[in-house]
């Protein structure tokens, strides 16, 4: 009978020990952004925003910058996320289906890569072709990361903003919570909107 209780708690420590969570998301500081120990290099600060967020800007992948003001009359997600982020890749296929469901001229999602040195142009372009991506991927700029990043620098992490330019809710990490809690913000940031 011990041999059999030592057995089954030795088989109870060994798969408990086996299932950990995803990755520890990454702080934001004054110190570089780390995902998983791997250093972004992006810095971040914990001031106030730098500007006012209509003004918050990243570069697309032709170079060409963006503005969030741009989008008004959009619902808009931005995901900051980078490739070697696992509960970043389990929720693509999420924004995807948002899109699938809400339509491109309802709502648009941009992917901002933060993974800094390990994510390059070619290791990104690589990523999207194996993996189906249906929005536009970019590089936040400075003031965008610093106001997003400020109390946590955990990755992913979704702003959704309204139809007007208001932040509705932001998100940190990916799971089944997450994703219903996001879905409500998608569909209040569509439902607001001030002509």
């Amino acid at each position: 009978m011990r041999l059999s209780i030592l057995c089954f708690c030795a088989a109870v420590l060994l798969v408990g020990g086996s299932c950990r969570p995803a990755a520890a998301p990454v702080a934001v500081s004054n110190q570089p952004v780390s995902i998983n120990d791997k250093a972004t290099g992006i810095n971040v600060s914990h001031s106030a925003p730098a500007k006012p967020i209509g003004e918050m800007s990243w570069t697309d992948d032709k170079g060409g910058l963006h503005m969030i003001s741009e989008l008004k009359g959009k619902a808009v997600i931005l995901d900051f996320w980078a490739t070697f982020c696992p509960p970043c890749r389990e929720e693509i296929p999420h924004l995807n289906s948002l899109i699938a469901k809400h339509g491109a001229d309802n709502l648009t999602i941009v992917g901002m890569n933060v993974g800094g040195d390990e994510d390059d142009p070619a290791t990104i372009a690589k990523f999207v072709k194996q993996t189906k991506v249906d929005y536009p991927i970019a590089h936040p700029d400075d003031a965008l990361v610093n106001y997003v990043f400020a109390e946590r620098d955990d990755i992913p992490q979704t702003l959704v903003i309204d139809r007007n330019g208001k932040v509705v809710d932001k998100f940190i990490g990916y799971g089944t919570n997450i994703q219903i809690d996001l879905d409500a913000a998608v569909e209040k940031a569509l439902s607001r909107w001030v002509r």
